[in-house]
């Protein structure tokens, strides 16, 4: 069984950064997509990130130049350094993994103060 557990979250102030991790458990996760999304209060849960097996990402429009996702397979682990965080940011941050059905973490609440 798939089991997805975010570290990282807090609260910082706007300029600040942030990393978030997942350690994924149950499987090998070396080959398959994983990704991370937000949750803002009363706004639909959209796309943050995502990394290959391979290491190729992709990013929401709003994040790039600010965040960067990486893995390491070795430790089953997925990052997300997040610098120049701005109030927009505040949100909970889920970690996905894609195993031919959709996993996701319990989430990790960010909070970024003005």
């Amino acid at each position: 069984q798939v089991q997805l557990v975010e570290s990282g979250g807090g609260l910082v102030q706007a300029g600040g950064s942030l990393r978030l991790s997942c350690l994924a458990s149950g499987s090998d996760f070396n080959d398959y997509r994983m990704g991370w999304f937000r949750q803002a209060p009363g706004k639909q849960r959209e796309l943050v990130a995502t990394i290959t097996g391979g290491g190729l990402t992709r990013y929401a429009d709003s994040v790039k130049g600010r965040f960067t996702i990486s893995r390491d397979n070795g430790k089953n682990t997925m990052y997300l350094q997040m610098d120049r965080l701005n109030p927009e940011d505040t949100a909970v941050y889920y970690c996905w993994l894609w195993t031919s059905t959709n996993n996701w973490g319990q989430g990790t609440q960010v909070t970024v103060s003005s």
